[in-house]
């Protein structure tokens, strides 16, 4: 079968002939229709996310096709099944293995394309909202990177479940591009810094409770004084920056919990049992429009470095996917 493979010398993607993956007990082979990508794709193609142990080395944690194959002891799913999953590698292909657990039924309504997007940001997502973060009906959220993939997962499952939201873009022409988030207030941070936001919101009285950050940089340290008693400050990534200057003083007189998340280190179990909490808290949330997949651009799976590039350069509103088969 195809995939895209990671040049290990100059770290360029090429398009080459890999193993047929292998059906273990438990697992089935999905023939993959579209394969979306992820900002954790880029950081294993420059070395610094290494796929888990029995992963392949390939890129791509979420896809969407259909089940070909089902292993001994599967029950939950079927041959000729349209299905999306959660993957620990390898799903820029032709086709994959995944443990059942790691499956689950496209949403009704929903195309391939739209599903494959599903699974990795929106478990993302939830992971850090509700488990990491305790979010609940009425607290206010701080999403950083408004225009990026996670944000057009998180932002709209918030606002899903009550959540009052403030969101950070570059420049006025993204202000626009989010717009369709519905995000309650919407800062670029080009034109106004966002720790001044956070003061002025404290001294209305709706502090940010939660805050789920990729950026990190200077602009954590500074944001710090102004959250709410017991914010969680959830850091994901650190594109802005690893190194910030914190006072200690606000983290233990406001209650500060500051959170290292990351999903790929959770347990298959892990995952699996938050699989099933996402399909069954917000599946209904997709079919009835309350909660809308934004794809930015497509691309055949040849095309993965050129699609890589759109999240290199920031360009993406949304979801970029690769399609695999037509």
């Amino acid at each position: 079968m195809k995939a895209i493979v990671i040049n290990k010398q100059d770290k360029s993607l090429s398009l080459a002939e890999v193993p047929y993956p292998v059906l273990n007990k438990g697992e089935v082979i999905i023939e993959v229709y579209a394969a979306a990508i992820n900002r954790a794709d880029l950081l294993q193609r420059e070395g610094n996310y290494p796929p888990p142990p029995g992963c392949p080395e390939w890129p791509g944690l979420e896809v969407a096709g259909k089940v070909k194959e089902v292993g001994e002891g599967v029950e939950r799913f079927k041959v000729g099944d349209k299905v999306c999953a959660l993957l620990g590698g390898g799903g820029y292909a032709e086709f994959v293995s995944v443990p059942q657990e790691m499956v689950m039924p496209i949403p009704e309504g929903l195309s391939y394309v739209e599903s494959s997007a599903i699974p990795e940001v929106y478990m993302t997502a939830y992971l850090n909202l509700f488990h990491v973060g305790g979010a609940k009906e009425g607290e206010t959220l701080l999403m950083n990177a408004g225009a990026s993939g996670l944000a057009s997962a998180v932002i709209p499952m918030a606002k899903a479940f009550g959540l009052r939201v403030i969101t950070t873009v570059l420049g006025e022409e993204k202000v626009k591009e989010v717009a369709y988030l519905n995000a309650d207030r919407v800062i670029d941070t080009t034109k106004t810094d966002i720790s001044e936001v956070l003061k002025e919101e404290e001294q209305k009285g709706t502090p940010v409770n939660i805050v789920i950050d990729c950026l990190g940089g200077d602009v954590l340290g500074k944001c710090l004084k102004y959250v709410a008693r017991g914010c969680r400050w959830i850091q994901i990534a650190t594109l802005a920056g690893d190194i910030s200057s914190v006072d200690f003083r606000n983290i233990y007189v406001k209650n500060i919990h500051i959170i290292g998340s990351t999903l790929r280190s959770k347990t298959p179990s892990e995952k699996g049992k938050l699989l099933n909490e996402l399909v069954e808290k917000t599946w209904k949330k997709f079919e009835d429009g309350s909660m809308k997949v934004k794809v930015y651009k497509t691309f055949p799976l040849a095309e993965a470095n050129e699609a890589q590039q759109v999240l290199y350069r920031g360009e993406n509103v949304g979801k970029v996917v690769l399609i695999v088969k037509e």
